[in-house]
């Protein structure tokens, strides 16, 4: 008798943690949808690597004065992905900030 009702709260013990836990998943996708909003704006305010003054550049989360003088000593850039291939900024920095840079063409 107690192997059943040991038995029986085990699986309403199991079966309260996933009910929670996928309610709790529900919850978290209606979080993230705001953040991907927020996401999209932030696209759209893109720092140009190439007209960028020093302080829009040090803006940019990881770069400080001494990146931001070399990304402007070294323009113009073709892509942004040359910040890397130029020896500007190393690859971890690069993968920081590519989402938050672009590298429009001068005309």
């Amino acid at each position: 008798m107690k192997r059943h009702f040991l038995l029986g709260a085990t699986v309403v013990v199991f079966t309260l943690m996933f009910v929670a836990t996928m309610s709790f998943a529900a919850d978290t996708k209606e979080i993230l949808s705001p953040a991907t909003q927020v996401k999209s704006a932030v696209k759209a305010e893109l720092v140009d690597i190439n007209t960028a003054t020093k302080e829009q550049l040090k803006s940019i989360p990881g770069i400080g004065d001494a990146y931001a003088k070399k990304i402007i000593d070294n323009r113009p850039y073709v892509k942004k992905d040359q910040l890397v291939s130029k020896k500007v900024v190393p690859q971890a920095v690069y993968d920081k900030i590519k989402d938050m840079i672009t590298a429009k063409q001068l005309k």
